[in-house]
């Protein structure tokens, strides 16, 4: 392999990597939990209730998440142009069809669920559709179909519950004692009850970040334009900052796994966002629009081309927030 490529493709591996090792922690942390609760036995407990929680949310995880924001399943009929386009840049990624979902809510906002390529949901609001042009919409769309042919949906599902099970275990142990026989005693219980929910906060925030930009990166690739998502993200994080989004506040432990945090629209890269600064983000995707590393990663796609008049998101049932700003106005009106 040419050294050129394998340059190329180090960040990519390094953020496999860097995942890996903060899965591998969070599960020790959880398992580390169970023996101060229970010694060995109560060790093993624990890790039995984690894989009896990521076996149901393996199977059920996606459809919770579309239930909650009360997502509609849209296909060729009903949304001709944007279906049309989750299909192409599936084609550039080399990815089954997914399912393709609208969701309702005036804030810009996308994210992508499923246990695998093979079963796997994208979802848009209405908010997204029209503040933003067709290439940005694209750029928004490549970067939730890389977070499907990187598994993330898994990856984020797997860690968002292992952290619930961990402050499970922390109120069972603050409610009904632990294994006060550790080798720190009262005070590593103490310690477990407060630092332990908090770590694996954080250890989760870390793995979320971590895929955001690995996904950027490949997002750039599948729609061959850095610079459309750059721009998509830029818009975005103004939308997300002035427009209250209900279903996210009701449900905070899916913040995740939008494409930028839809609950305060964080702005600040410390341990305890979800998601990377987003000025880093774009600055990121404008250092691969001038490498040329983002054209031609996943073939080339055009943005509304031949696209009829209105655009392909009238009719839905929701018009842009009072305080949105005008939606930049494409080939698709």
């Amino acid at each position: 392999m040419p050294a050129s490529q394998n340059r190329k493709r180090t960040p990519h591996a390094m953020n496999y990597v860097r995942t890996a090792m903060l899965l591998a922690a969070m599960t020790a942390l959880f398992m580390g939990i169970g023996f101060m609760i229970g010694g060995q036995a109560g060790m093993m407990i624990a890790l039995a209730i984690a894989a009896a929680m990521n076996l149901f949310s393996y199977w059920n995880a996606d459809k919770m998440v579309l239930r909650m924001h009360h997502a509609q399943e849209v296909d060729e009929r009903s949304m001709p142009d944007f279906y049309r386009m989750v299909k192409q840049l599936a084609q550039n990624a080399d990815l089954p069809m997914p399912k393709v979902y609208i969701i309702d809510n005036p804030q810009p906002n996308a994210f992508a669920t499923g246990r695998n390529p093979q079963n796997a949901a994208v979802a848009a609001t209405t908010g997204l559709l029209n503040m933003l042009t067709p290439e940005e919409v694209a750029g928004v769309m490549a970067h939730e179909l890389a977070h499907v042919k990187n598994h993330d949906t898994l990856i984020m599902t797997i860690t968002a519950t292992i952290a619930g099970a961990i402050s499970m275990l922390a109120n069972f142990a603050f409610f009904f004692g632990g294994n006060r026989n550790n080798p720190l005693g009262i005070v590593g219980m103490l310690l477990m009850m407060i630092v332990a929910p908090m770590a694996a906060m954080v250890v989760q925030m870390a793995i979320s970040r971590t895929r955001e930009y690995a996904a950027d990166r490949m997002g750039a690739q599948i729609c061959g334009e850095p610079m459309w998502l750059a721009s998509a993200l830029g818009k975005i994080a103004g939308g997300v900052q002035r427009i209250h989004n209900p279903d996210a506040e009701a449900n905070p432990a899916t913040a995740h796994m939008f494409i930028m945090n839809p609950l305060s629209g964080e702005r600040m890269d410390n341990l305890f966002s979800t998601h990377p600064n987003t000025q880093n983000r774009i600055d990121e995707l404008r250092k691969l629009a001038g490498s040329g590393l983002g054209s031609g990663g996943g073939g080339s796609f055009t943005a509304g081309a031949g696209a009829p008049q209105p655009g392909p998101w009238s009719g839905m049932g929701s018009r842009p927030a009072d305080d949105a700003p005008e939606r930049s106005k494409g080939p698709w009106g």
